[in-house]
């Protein structure tokens, strides 16, 4: 065996050509590293060395490995469960209707083909709640009871777990301040007529009228959140001092959005 053969099966070898790749500045912008046979081959060693050395940096942190995805830099997460919080912070109310867009559509759909009779008198009971709501936490209250049961309807677990995600990162209290200054008396009467549109779909099986309406109601509360955000916050409302604390924080998330 030459020496350039013993430095392709040294473990010790590997070990210190990777700690050199680990700590190149090439590597700084990209968290995950390139497939083993790649590494190998980047800095010209064998796969076995490369696993035992990849195991060193493993069991001291500098890296994790996920079956099927591949290796990370940094030690591994201390969980894998998406944070709330942490993705409330990262997103805004647009990104959000984004998302609400792409599903709620669908969730009408489902529910006009899966909808029970009793769904639908529960629907029209929320609709007339939400529509004699005279104060903010009341519109909140009954509007999010509505469009939950919509995705109830729909009798998909998996989106109905989607919805329920998308609908905790929407009660930051920032975005329902937002969301009730976009409510004005006249929106709110569009919003209103709107819920009865979608629940008339779907109790005549009107899948694609049940889709539409759910689209149109939904930009209409985007393009009402979009007026409201591009607007500046006055010092007033209605005649009062906003009550939310003027943090340094706070002030970021309402001139970002969030």
């Amino acid at each position: 065996m030459t020496d350039a053969d013993s430095l392709l099966d040294s473990s010790n070898f590997a070990l210190g050509r990777l700690r050199a790749l680990l700590d190149a500045s090439s590597l700084d912008g990209d968290r995950r590293l390139p497939s083993e046979r790649l590494l190998a081959a980047q800095i010209g060693i064998g796969r076995r060395a490369l696993r035992r050395a990849l195991e060193v940096l493993e069991a001291e942190g500098r890296i994790w490995r996920h079956q099927g995805k591949g290796t990370f830099l940094g030690p591994r997460p201390a969980h894998t469960p998406t944070n709330l919080e942490e993705l409330a912070k990262r997103t805004h109310p647009l990104e959000v209707m984004d998302v609400r867009l792409e599903i709620e559509p669908a969730l009408a759909r489902l529910a006009a083909m899966r909808a029970t009779n009793g769904d639908i008198e529960r629907l029209l009971r929320l609709a007339e709640k939400a529509a004699s709501s005279s104060d903010a936490d009341g519109r909140e209250l009954w509007d999010s009871a509505l469009h939950r049961t919509i995705a109830e309807a729909a009798g998909n677990s998996l989106l109905l777990a989607i919805f329920d995600m998308v609908d905790r990162i929407r009660q930051d209290t920032t975005w329902q301040i937002l969301r009730e200054r976009a409510r004005s008396s006249e929106r709110q009467k569009i919003y209103v007529e709107q819920h009865r549109r979608v629940i008339a779909a779907i109790a005549q099986r009107e899948a694609h009228a049940a889709e539409q309406a759910m689209r149109e109601h939904l930009e209409s509360v985007r393009d009402g959140l979009l007026k409201v955000m591009t607007t500046p916050l006055p010092d007033r409302i209605d005649g009062h001092i906003p009550t939310f604390p003027e943090t340094a924080k706070n002030k970021d998330k309402i001139r970002h959005g969030t």
